[in-house]
């Protein structure tokens, strides 16, 4: 049995006319007479009675037909989406998000996928420092990881989105609000709270850098690697922090913003995906991302 013989049939039950259901099928109405024929001869069962006159359905052919019409609309579905897979409208993207980025990129971008794709589905995990993204990314949990270099993990392709200052993080108390901007010197006395050490997340080695420059080593008190816990700590008074400026859109009621006066270290967003990633949809989430941050394609 192949799927021809059942739209033959279905056009046929439908017209109750071989003549019209071969004009409907553009075929000859012999060859579908004998099309339908083979098919009853196959199943064993007659489906059609047929008199010069006219052809009607028995029992058992309108049971099929019924059948016959729900086999073939599950088949054109199945066409329908096998298109749309590949045409990267249909699949399932997991997006991880560097600590800063979770506050500042994830609502506008996940909005924007949502909307202008909503036969993706999108996992999306904030929070996620560098080295557990490129984990994640080389195991396959992720597909895309928005991160900071460096990354030196060769199975990735990674692609700088921008850069941006780091500026301070200070309770609402502290003196040094009431002034537009903050030199970090100001800052050598002041207990730290930084992402972790020992190579888990750049922004710490920025950190570090940028205060060995301005002639001092941080006096670290806490590390921890969620951007929410970090400004919170800094809002309840336990020391101050380096933070890269996308950090401010993260309001904790007791912290406070200020940029640092003169240069500064900068900190670079990328966005990484593995090596020949193919997936179409995928491809398709990149490039709107890209579309939407201004990014190279």
């Amino acid at each position: 049995m192949e799927l021809r013989h059942l739209r033959y049939f279905v056009a046929v039950a439908e017209e109750c006319h071989f003549g019209r259901a071969a004009d409907r099928l553009h075929i000859a109405q012999p060859a579908l007479s004998h099309q339908v024929k083979q098919l009853e001869t196959e199943l064993g069962v007659e489906l059609l009675a047929r008199t010069t006159r006219k052809v009607q359905l028995t029992p058992a052919g309108r049971r099929y037909l019924d059948r016959a019409r729900a086999v073939l609309a599950s088949v054109d579905a199945a066409g329908v989406e096998a298109g749309r897979i590949a045409q990267g409208e249909v699949g399932r993207v997991a997006i991880g998000f560097t600590g800063s980025a979770t506050y500042e990129l994830l609502p506008s971008l996940a909005r924007v996928l949502r909307r202008d794709f909503p036969g993706i589905d999108l996992a999306l995990k904030g929070e996620m420092l560098t080295p557990g993204q490129v984990s994640a990314l080389v195991e396959g949990g992720l597909d895309i990881g928005f991160l900071r270099p460096p990354v030196r993990e060769p199975g990735l392709v990674v692609r700088v989105l921008r850069r941006e200052p780091l500026i301070a993080a200070l309770p609402a108390s502290h003196p040094l609000t009431a002034r537009d901007t903050v030199r970090l010197a100001e800052l050598r006395e002041e207990p730290f709270i930084c992402y972790p050490s020992r190579h888990r997340s750049v922004v710490y080695d920025a950190v570090f850098d940028a205060c060995q420059q301005a002639g001092f080593v941080p006096s670290v008190v806490q590390e921890v690697g969620e951007t929410a816990t970090l400004v919170s700590f800094v809002a309840g008074g336990l020391g101050v922090a380096l933070v890269p400026a996308s950090v401010r859109h993260l309001q904790i009621t007791g912290c406070q913003y200020r940029p640092l006066a003169g240069t500064t270290r900068e900190v670079q967003l990328a966005v990484a995906v593995r090596t020949g990633e193919d997936s179409p949809h995928v491809a398709r989430v990149l490039s709107r991302t890209h579309t939407l941050l201004g990014g190279p394609r």
